[in-house]
C-alpha cells in the first residue's frame, strides 16, 4: 500500500546527504565549493520532488 503521508524533511536529508558525499569528493578535487552545493541542492530538491509526485 502507498503511504501518503510523507515526512517531506528526511527525504530531503537522505537526498541532500547523498549527493552531498558526490559533492565533497569533487570539492577535494579542486572543484569550486559553491558550484558544488548548488549542485547539491539542486539534486535534493529533484529526488525529493521525484519522491513525491511520482514514486
Amino acid at each position: 500500500m502507498h503511504n501518503v503521508q510523507k515526512d517531506w524533511l528526511s527525504a530531503i536529508a537522505t537526498a541532500a546527504l547523498g549527493a552531498g558525499i558526490i559533492t565533497t569528493f569533487a570539492v577535494s578535487q579542486g572543484q569550486n565549493p559553491f558550484v558544488g552545493l548548488s549542485i547539491t541542492a539542486f539534486a535534493a530538491g529533484v529526488a525529493v520532488i521525484i519522491d513525491h509526485f511520482f514514486l
